[in-house]
């Protein structure tokens, strides 16, 4: 059976990196996040902080908050009959509570950075840079609004991602290896 593998972790942790080493090791890629560019577009929004927050929330408060699981899931499916998958960006409990009984070897990972290394990543990205002041309000909005923290309790494996770009690419292909 195929492998799908969802990460979860709050902005700036490093979960489209470790998705991208995944792609890398071969696995097909489902990046959440794109179902939010996409509805930006579509309502010819400009990209910010602000229009994505409003966008993920109001998705979530018009399909459920499991929105993103629903309006992923055939891509999953299809991607995981022909291999292994990796999910950037799983964000609420309820997307995992849809998903884990459709795809029952879902594995949840962790990457894990602190408040203090996501705001200082998040302030210096080149595309959507974050003050501290958004990130701090991005984190409250996750965990308040988009029940995060409950895929993150229940992850089946932690990485931490304090270090270099390097430590977490060993780190992720070590893993990867241990689910081979």
């Amino acid at each position: 059976m195929n492998k799908v593998v969802a990460i979860v972790g709050m902005a700036g942790s490093g979960k489209s990196t470790a998705a991208g080493f995944f792609e890398k090791s071969g696995y097909a890629r489902i990046r959440f996040g794109d179902v939010t560019m996409d509805e930006l577009m579509r309502r010819g929004l400009a990209v910010n902080e602000e229009n994505e927050s409003v966008v993920r929330e109001t998705l979530r408060i018009e399909q459920g908050m499991d929105a993103y699981a629903k309006l992923n899931e055939p891509m999953i499916s299809a991607a995981s009959k022909k291999g292994n998958v990796v999910i950037d960006g799983l964000y609420s409990w309820q997307e995992y509570i849809y998903l884990k009984p459709k795809f029952p070897g879902l594995l949840l990972l962790t990457v894990y950075a602190s408040p203090k290394t996501r705001y200082m990543r998040l302030s210096g990205r080149s595309v959507r840079p974050l003050s501290d002041e958004e990130a701090n309000e991005r984190d409250r909005a996750e965990l308040e609004n988009l029940n995060k923290g409950g895929p993150i309790a229940m992850s089946d494996f932690t990485i931490i991602n304090e270090g270099a770009l390097e430590d977490l690419q060993r780190s992720v292909s070590a893993f990867i290896r241990r689910l081979a």
